[in-house]
């Protein structure tokens, strides 16, 4: 072998020495501060619910019954009319209040012209 080698070799093996204490300090380190995150918080703590046991909905009990001719879950009964959302005027004067606010004036606009006119 060389000079020119062994400086080679001397060299490689430098490095990985170097290496080797560099990731060692880096795992030390770690090691460190999570014993120290660990003494802060005075442990691991894990927040556990009781178990409860299945209920129904609160006050089934109290109800009655669904009868045979209900309408499925979403369907719209059909025997009550849509409400508008603005009463007329007999209902507004007898204390009806609309539910929902009169539009601003910039809102509203020109009324829709029928088609052909």
């Amino acid at each position: 072998m060389t000079a020119d080698d062994n400086d080679k070799e001397r060299g490689l093996r430098r490095d990985l020495v170097l290496a080797g204490v560099l990731i060692a300090a880096g795992v030390a380190l770690s090691g460190l501060s999570l014993t120290q995150i660990d003494t802060r918080t005075g442990g691991l703590q894990f927040a556990q619910a009781t178990p409860q046991p299945p209920s129904s909905t609160p006050g089934a009990e109290h109800r009655p019954a669904a009868s045979e001719d209900a309408q499925p879950t979403g369907a719209r009964p059909h025997d009550i009319p849509p409400q508008p959302a603005r009463p007329d005027q007999d209902a507004v004067q007898s204390g009806a209040r609309p539910a929902l606010p009169p539009a601003p004036p910039e809102k509203i606009g020109e009324p829709i012209k029928p088609k052909g006119g």
